[in-house]
């Protein structure tokens, strides 16, 4: 009887989540503006708390689209946007956060670059001058350039003390190979080492254009203050010279046949993997289906891979599987770590796992607890203001309108036990995907010689 309660009340909280959502209160719309430079904005106010929270991405400006010999020059180039200006040097511009107690960020993406910025609503006009200042004149001084390359250099030596990180570095070029969305934002060694401070400028000039942008703004200002605001500092940015084309990103690669991967590190007590295959792009229409069916083979605490991995065989403290998304294609990966001896039991459970998923899918009872823990673990990531501004930009770019999340939902909790199970016969791999697995090689390589021919790299070796 309690049970029955408990399920009562937990339909009725979903049921009131949904219809809340079908009116769009999780996501309003917010209002397009534009500034008179052509840059547009999406704003929506939130006096909740005097909180302001500013998100601009800047397409074409991402890992994806830098030149093939600078790999890295976006995530630096951005980087050193925060580095000094024509008129505050790194130390200003870092003591004037600090003391606003506001946060400020440039990063690169795949497909875009992005900056972050939130404050109190009493110190946003300054942010923005000083995140308006980074953007419009940067110095790029070759002290602060040398010291960050330096830095970079030394965490890619550093990485590869870290299987954990190093892994991912390792099968993301494996997956991608010479494809623009293998660039590690981190570069490598030997691009670092050949991009000088005149590239990051020309890159900056080319790519980093503010008719390539668009800006979301959620919080606490009034709509003709945020105006007056933004005209007054991001609207006052001219892209200077000839801004570079932007190539179509192609498709993203689809493995055909095994690609096995070894990485030897003979220190190593543990076995790291990462198991890939393809996905679907940004917004498909399986997206509904495919979350369902990730969630339990994968996507949390209670799934197949952690019940098996982790919970009944104490194989690992962690094991999971997820989606990426790109506008060019998707990934699907599956990764975990165990004690050298170990791994080849893993890697069965593993393979035995997408096997059965592929073959018999999940039960009606399963399929019920995805549903319900989605429509529950969902709304709340879009409750900030800077989950919302990120969601602005996001449908914008994809082109997928501002009702998707809601229709995301809706269509959640129509996904059959059917669909989950057609999901994973057409996500999850049989035979073609790549496995990178890093460990050392004397006590794996007889354990993963079943699996078929592997190819072997030792961690020492140039590069990933």
């Amino acid at each position: 009887m309690r049970n029955l309660i408990k399920r009562t009340i937990f339909a009725a909280i979903i049921f009131t989540i949904v219809a809340t959502l079908a009116q769009g209160a999780f996501l309003p719309t917010p209002e397009k503006l534009t500034l008179k430079n052509g840059i547009v904005v999406y704003y929506l106010k939130n006096s909740d708390l005097p909180l302001i929270s500013f998100r601009m991405w800047i397409k074409g400006a991402g890992t994806a689209n830098e030149p093939a010999n600078l790999e890295g020059v976006s995530n630096l180039t951005a980087t050193l946007l925060l580095k000094g200006t024509t008129t505050k040097d790194a130390n200003a511009i870092a003591e004037a956060l600090d003391f606003m107690g506001a946060r400020f960020s440039i990063t690169s993406a795949d497909e875009y670059a992005g900056v972050s910025a939130e404050s109190l609503a009493e110190h946003f006009p300054k942010l923005l001058e000083i995140a308006a200042d980074c953007l419009m004149n940067p110095s790029f001084k070759d002290d602060e350039f040398a010291k960050e390359r330096k830095t970079r250099l030394d965490s890619l030596r550093a990485v590869k003390d870290n299987p954990a990180a190093a892994v991912r570095n390792y099968f993301q070029k494996a997956y991608f190979g010479s494809h623009p969305m293998g660039h590690l934002a981190s570069g490598t060694e030997t691009s670092l080492n050949q991009i000088m401070v005149a590239d990051l400028k020309s890159y900056y000039q080319k790519y980093l254009r503010p008719e390539r942008c668009m800006v979301a703004v959620v919080g606490d200002i009034e709509k003709t203050k945020l105006v007056d605001l933004l005209n007054a500092t991001i609207g006052a940015w001219k892209g200077v010279g000839e801004a570079a084309a932007l190539a179509p990103i192609p498709q993203a690669p689809k493995p055909a046949g095994k690609k096995l991967i070894l990485i030897d590190k003979p220190d190593a007590t543990q076995a790291y993997w990462v198991l890939g295959a393809p996905g679907y792009p940004m917004g498909d229409k399986v997206t509904p289906q495919a979350d369902v069916m990730n969630t339990l083979f994968g996507g949390r605490f209670t799934s197949w891979l952690s019940t098996e991995l982790r919970i009944k065989r104490g194989l690992t403290y962690g094991a999971s599987s997820s989606f990426r998304t790109w506008s060019v294609g998707g990934l699907f990966s599956a990764s975990s770590y165990t004690r050298n001896e170990k791994i080849g039991e893993m890697l069965d459970i593993t393979f035995d796992l997408l096997k059965k998923v592929r073959k018999d899918g999940f039960a009606a009872e399963e399929t019920e607890s995805a549903r319900n823990y989605l429509q529950g673990q969902f709304p709340p990531t879009l409750e900030s203001n800077a989950s919302k501004a990120t969601a602005f930009l996001r449908l914008v770019f994809y082109n997928l309108g501002f009702d998707y999340y809601d229709k995301y939902l809706a269509n959640i909790q129509k996904v059959s036990q059917t669909a989950a199970k057609e999901a994973a016969g057409s996500l999850i791999p049989e035979s073609d995907f790549v496995l990178v697995v890093v460990g050392k090689a004397a006590d794996i390589k007889k354990q993963l010689d079943k699996y078929g021919t592997w190819t072997e790299k030792k961690i020492t070796d140039p590069g990933f």
